[in-house]
């Protein structure tokens, strides 16, 4: 396994996880707490010793690693489909966020804010989910291409999921941004689509092993 392709597919796990925790929410209303915490976790590793380390351990990105082989491998599921448009409109906003300095000075300036509110509540506090969520609004909502959220319109009408969508929209581009800068690109998705896969499996069964010894 080359270190690139592996750096590589571990930020675009993060994008995955991202975007089957958003589907997760905008269907059934809940996700599991401690993968949304690893994710808006990553919004606030700015300085990281590895790729990895953005997200903190292995079994920290298992959910999104799972998603990334099963949805590349197969895209026969509804969900698959759902999780597959996300991620890709997460590629797609990062490059357009990639030429707007100003925006992303703007969102760098108010996740250090964030941090206070993080440090002192911890990651999974609806505080913290509903000051990036206004983040993701100011900011990234304003681009022509919108993210179309689609699931079940009784739970993304509940405030706070329709929050948590938002943060973990900002987490997932976060995640786009560490895909480009390992050397990610749409074309890859296609061409390099196979070693992905493999990857993804093999990184998933490393992970699912740490969960469980």
């Amino acid at each position: 396994m080359s270190q690139s392709i592996q750096e590589q597919t571990l930020a675009l796990a993060g994008i995955f996880q991202a975007a089957a925790l958003v589907q997760q929410l905008a269907h059934q209303g809940q996700c599991s707490n401690s993968t949304f915490e690893a994710c808006v976790r990553s919004l606030f590793a700015t300085n990281p010793d590895s790729t990895l380390a953005v997200y903190g351990e292995l079994k920290d990105l298992r959910e999104g690693l799972n998603a990334l082989a099963g949805v590349l491998g197969e895209q026969s599921k509804q969900q698959d489909m759902e999780i597959l448009r996300y991620s890709l409109n997460l590629i797609q906003l990062e490059a357009k966020l990639n030429k707007r300095n100003d925006m992303l000075d703007v969102i760098s300036g108010r996740i250090g804010q964030a941090r206070h509110t993080a440090n002192h509540f911890g990651y999974g506090h609806r505080n913290l989910t509903s000051n990036l969520a206004s983040i993701y609004t100011d900011t990234i909502s304003t681009f022509k291409l919108r993210i179309q959220v689609t699931g079940d319109p009784n739970q993304l009408r509940v405030e706070e999921n329709a929050a948590k969508v938002r943060a973990l929209l900002l987490a997932g581009i976060r995640s786009a941004v560490l895909w480009r800068q390992t050397g990610g690109r749409r074309w890859h998705l296609i061409f390099n689509r196979k070693k992905v896969i493999a990857t993804a499996r093999e990184l998933a069964e490393k992970a699912n092993e740490s969960v469980y010894h």
